[in-house]
């Protein structure tokens, strides 16, 4: 086969499904893309076995004739082309499974491809389901539950994204027992209950494609009791889906805090910055003191003789509490929260603390989307 495509797309199509391609694998053949020419739709694969992604580039001058399949090494394909993405590149695939490629200002390269016989085939959907969820709506699941993921490799269930379909909505949860972030759209309601486990290397991906893409697009789903396939644009992904029960996230969100706490949130975000840095390092451990006027925020490290306050305004209705938070956690929460003012509704010092988005606004009309994030507290020492 024999094609002509110019360098900036070829890199930018690499590079999108390139987090796939590893050195030192137990299976040599998938270090490398494989590239496949049918008619003029120029296809590159990547794979880790687990996942399989393919993304399609349309030419203008191509010709498939002779071999039209080939492996070639990842990462050395991909730091050449990285360096070619001002011109067309001509490349052309010898029938020993070698790879020319030329430049028009006389560069010439070469490499040793390979026999993809075999090469792991796309996963294939039987007995499937299929619905069609909007982009955004995809990415923004992904975007707020992810950072929530365990990476506990003896509990593969919480290293996942939970996708559960209901008569509630779309929820997508993520946890790791510290924390737990819970984003539900009730558009996407349904009678037909279903759930399934997503893998985070397929979903830290796919977001970071979904993310690059500047407009709204559907994306076509299939799955089945095992496996999942995403369909958008000119990507085709597949993955394995996480075996095994995920934990009853429900019973671990608590429904009575009478506590109510409204805040601001970069306020508060950049007071948790500046005096973690003087949290012990194993511990990171924050103390709050909170009545109805003001946050009182204090770390010290024992060991290092390091610490520090800081007061901060907020509403608060409840009895005044002191309680331990991780700032780390604490961190990743608030990061993920868009309006202005965040809320933290609690009942005890030592029960999980609710924390939402606060939109004054808002507060009290229906809204499509809603994000619900828990945060664990830490035993105070005194």
């Amino acid at each position: 086969m024999k094609f002509i495509v110019h360098g900036a797309t070829l890199a930018r199509s690499l590079n999108s499904i390139m987090g796939l391609i590893s050195k030192n694998n137990t299976i040599p053949i998938v270090e490398n893309f494989l590239i496949e020419l049918k008619d003029k739709t120029l296809s590159v694969t990547a794979s880790d076995l687990e996942t399989v992604a393919n993304v399609n580039i349309e030419l203008q001058d191509a010709d498939s004739i002779g071999i039209n399949r080939v492996c070639v090494p990842g990462k050395e394909l991909y730091t050449l082309v990285s360096q070619l993405t001002s011109m067309p590149l001509t490349i052309f695939v010898n029938e020993d499974f070698s790879i020319d490629i030329a430049t028009d200002n006389g560069g010439k390269y070469n490499f040793k491809g390979i026999n993809p016989e075999d090469y792991p085939q796309m996963i294939q959907i039987d007995d499937k389901n299929e619905f069609t969820i909007k982009s955004s709506t995809l990415v923004n699941g992904i975007n707020k539950t992810l950072f929530a993921t365990s990476t506990d490799e003896f509990r593969p269930q919480m290293a996942g994204v939970l996708c559960e379909f209901s008569k509630k909505g779309l929820t997508f949860v993520g946890t790791d027992s510290h924390k737990l972030v819970r984003l539900r759209n009730t558009s996407y309601a349904t009678d037909d209950e279903r759930a399934f486990i997503l893998p985070k290397k397929t979903l830290n991906l796919m977001s970071r494609i979904l993310s690059g893409i500047n407009e709204e697009f559907d994306v076509r789903v299939e799955n089945n009791m095992s496996n999942i396939a995403f369909y958008f644009q000119n990507y085709h992904f597949a993955c394995r889906l996480i075996e095994g029960k995920y934990p009853q996230y429900d019973a671990a969100i608590p429904q009575d805090n009478p506590n109510k706490l409204i805040v601001a949130k970069n306020s508060l975000l950049e007071s948790v910055k500046r005096i973690s840095i003087f949290t012990n390092p194993t511990t990171n451990q924050l103390r709050f003191e909170v009545n109805e006027k003001e946050i009182i925020i204090q770390a010290e490290d024992v060991d290092a003789q390091n610490k520090a306050q800081e007061r901060i305004a907020c509403s608060y209705q409840g009895e005044n509490m002191t309680v331990g938070l991780n700032a780390k956690y604490l961190t990743e929460i608030i990061n993920n929260i868009e309006t202005e003012n965040v809320c933290f509704e609690m009942s005890r010092p030592d029960r999980p603390c609710v924390v939402t988005p606060y939109d004054e606004e808002t507060k009290d009309e229906q809204k499509e989307e809603t994000l619900l994030m828990l945060v664990m507290p830490v035993i105070l020492m005194n």
